[in-house]
């Protein structure tokens, strides 16, 4: 399927639907006016008149319910059509380059102190994150953002990839999901929900559940004999003390039960319609089918014992209600629902961490499968198995720009080429080049598809000094900030795979002199532990460095040209070093007499 004409095609049917729903919605609201104005007319001949019997009534009357009950069935459906027009209305901006800001930005996991978060552009508005975000639920967004942060082992990210490519073109269930209940998403959290599920049980007497039925069905109906004058006060006065003796010797458990589910029980709406569409779903591929199988419990199927909870945390949320708060103490409401949820608990509490981490885990790779649908001119990269780093790329994007403006570019390390020393103009496309290298390995071992037409990888951890700054709060210069940021990269060498470093303008903050020293004992000790990557420069003194190790560095270059006094770029990464600058033609561009 394209993805362009599918989601045009699909949004005009929904905006069809819409067009149709809204007439609909017009036309009922006129009869229910009409029939409300025939009562008022029948009204007044069957009570100022006496013309009529006022059993006559009743035909409007149920006319109009029946009315009202349409009119809500077309608002639903209604609803549901203009949030599936804004559902491929955000598709189609992805497909072009508006979506920036449109999407959840993943704003709470943003780390300056991240090894490459910041750089790369993974969190905020305009980046990876926003690309590829396409959940319902909290824990989806964890999860995502966790698989952005740290690579898979081989055999996951092959897993992720085999579901997602399962899940690319099932446009439908991507579409019935962003249907479901209410246009919200769902807070519950993962962590907190598993530690209540699976915290230490709250006892209460075995007797106790019976013994409360009883209390409450006596109560109620000494107090109706009362009014009805077939009792005296004194039953529902006895029953009545008995009630507060149990809510006094209780009231320490109940109180824990019910702040344990305020904490962690809510939110459930969403998280049980996610999951009773799944479980409609049959898979092929291992990763899907068990996330499916963590669904079923006991031959009981998860989203009704979610519902289930679900409800008994609606009746609690009525307990605030006023004709609740008078009867609650007759029906020992709150005792009975801490002992109902309790019950739910003890039987379903310990499969809340599965749930949710497969909910997550699918709603992750969904994300995925939703970007290789949009980017089906992109490519699944193979995943290899070494211990030494390697990294091959034909065509290679930047995953957040316009495919239209981005320019591809071949990048290769191997024949003994670990390193890339990459000299150009300034806005020539260095730092751009990095960033896609870097998003572009992120991608591939967590498990989606690559803005490449071929990309082949080797186990990396990602590390980039491309946007260190100062802080004037922390009392940091940049350099000091940038050379704490490679202290990390060289740390992070000493354990897990081969590191993939991006090094931007290295060293830009003290002298030529030092630089070009500091810069060729930084990287050599770089590659000495293995790592591959790049290191940009406009200082033509540190492309020298490929003379301390010649097998193993190449210089690469991007170019611009002067055409009639405007500086324009192709973007192509070339061999060698650059032979020219572009910073006086820029500063004379923007009227410096230099």
């Amino acid at each position: 399927m394209d993805p362009l004409q599918e989601y045009s095609a699909r949004r005009d049917n929904w905006a069809a639907r819409e067009a149709l729903f809204q007439k609909q919605f017009i036309r009922i609201g006129n009869w229910r006016l009409l029939t409300a104005i025939l009562a008022a007319i029948l009204a007044w001949f069957a009570f100022g008149r006496g013309a009529v019997s006022g059993s006559i009534l009743l035909f409007p009357l149920a006319v109009f319910i029946a009315l009202v009950v349409w009119h809500q069935n077309v608002i639903r459906r209604r609803t549901l059509a203009q949030r599936a027009i804004r559902f491929y209305d955000d598709g189609l901006a992805r497909l072009n380059p508006i979506w920036m800001g449109h999407g959840i930005a993943g704003e709470s996991f943003r780390d300056p102190s991240h090894v490459y978060s910041e750089d790369l552009d993974l969190f905020g508005k305009g980046s990876l994150f926003e690309l590829l975000a396409r959940t319902r639920t909290r824990s989806g967004e964890d999860m995502l953002a966790s698989w952005l942060l740290a690579p898979a082992a081989r055999e996951e990210a092959l897993a992720r990839q085999e579901a997602v490519r399962e899940l690319r073109p099932n446009l439908e269930l991507r579409e019935d999901i962003a249907l479901l209940g209410e246009d919200i998403r769902s807070e519950v959290n993962t962590e907190a929900a598993t530690k209540w599920g699976r915290a230490p049980e709250i006892r209460f007497p075995r007797a106790l559940r019976p013994l409360s039925l009883i209390l409450a069905v006596g109560g109620i109906a000494t107090l109706l004999a009362f009014f009805a004058k077939a009792l005296p006060i004194s039953p529902f006065a006895a029953i009545l003390a008995c009630d507060f003796a149990v809510i006094f010797l209780l009231r320490g458990r109940v109180s824990q039960v019910l702040a344990g589910v305020e904490a962690s029980g809510r939110d459930l709406t969403i998280i049980s319609l996610l999951v009773k569409r799944l479980e409609k779903e049959s898979f092929e591929s291992p990763c899907l089918q068990q996330l499916w199988a963590a669904l079923q419990t006991d031959g009981q199927p998860a989203s009704r014992r979610i519902a289930k909870l679900g409800r008994l945390v609606d009746i609690l949320d009525s307990s605030d209600h006023v004709l609740v708060r008078a009867i609650r103490p007759v029906l020992l409401w709150n005792e009975q629902l801490a002992m109902a949820l309790e019950a739910w608990r003890r039987d379903s509490g310990a499969q809340i961490g599965s749930w949710l981490h497969a909910i997550s885990e699918f709603e992750a790779l969904s994300s995925l499968a939703a970007l290789a649908f949009e980017r089906p001119q992109w490519c699944f990269p193979t995943l290899v198995e070494s211990s030494s780093g390697s990294f091959h790329a034909e065509a290679l994007q930047h995953p957040l720009m316009s495919p239209s403006r981005c320019v591809p570019n071949d990048v290769s390390f191997g024949n003994g080429a670990t390193l890339l020393i990459v000299s150009g103009s300034n806005m020539s496309g260095k730092s751009t080049l990095l960033r896609a290298a870097g998003l572009n390995t992120i991608l591939a071992w967590a498990g989606s598809c690559v803005a490449a037409a071929r990309l082949e990888t080797s186990p990396l951890q990602v590390a980039a000094s491309i946007r260190v700054t100062d802080s004037l709060q922390e009392n940091r210069s940049r350099f000091f900030a940038e050379i704490t940021r490679i202290r990390q990269i060289v740390d992070l060498t000493r354990s897990g795979p081969p590191v993939l470093f991006l090094l931007d303008e290295l060293l830009s903050g003290t002298n030529s002199h030092d630089r070009r020293i500091g810069a060729a004992g930084i990287v050599r000790g770089l590659l000495q532990t293995g790592a591959i990557g790049f290191v940009t420069t406009h200082d033509l003194a540190l492309t020298g460095i490929e003379e301390y190790d010649h097998s193993h560095v190449r210089n690469v270059h991007f170019e611009d040209r002067i055409v009639e006094g405007r500086i324009e770029f192709d973007y192509k990464l070339k061999p060698g070093v650059v032979q020219r600058s572009n910073a006086l033609e820029l500063m004379r561009a923007v009227g410096l007499e230099v």
